[in-house]
């Protein structure tokens, strides 16, 4: 790498330090639309969601939550990670909706679909789309 150049860079994490972008509507609570916002303030945290952020968050891991609610409900959806005990780094909104998402990034991504039950992760081989090269 040439040094002169190093702030042109984006900067690259320590080994082992991952920077989890995490979901919260489905994910972390109940699937809750942007359409109800009421259900923002009362839905309750999934406990293994919980435990298994905080836990990586201890572990010196990057939390964000990327949700798909609008600026709009920042206040709620902070107000709500606060007072169920979530550690977190930061909160980007209005991801895009309606699922599907293919993300496209100069860094090595590593996407994991939630299906009900919040754990550590674990290692799996599968087929992936990549670039020609």
């Amino acid at each position: 790498m040439n040094l002169e150049h190093k702030d042109d860079i984006s900067p690259v994490l320590p080994e082992g330090v991952k920077n989890y972008l995490i979901d919260i509507d489905g994910t972390i609570t109940d699937d809750v639309p942007n359409e109800q916002p009421e259900r923002m303030e009362t839905c309750e945290p999934f406990p293994d969601a919980l435990e298994t952020v905080n836990k990586w968050y201890d572990e010196g891991h990057y939390i964000c939550f990327f949700t798909s609610r609008t600026e709009e409900h920042r206040e709620v959806t902070t107000n709500w990670l606060n007072k169920h005990g979530f550690k977190y780094h930061s909160i980007l909104m209005n991801k895009p909706r309606g699922g599907n998402y293919h993300w496209i990034d100069n860094h090595i991504v590593k996407a994991t679909r939630y299906v009900g039950k919040f754990t550590d992760l674990v290692e799996k081989s599968a087929n992936i789309q990549v670039f020609e090269e």
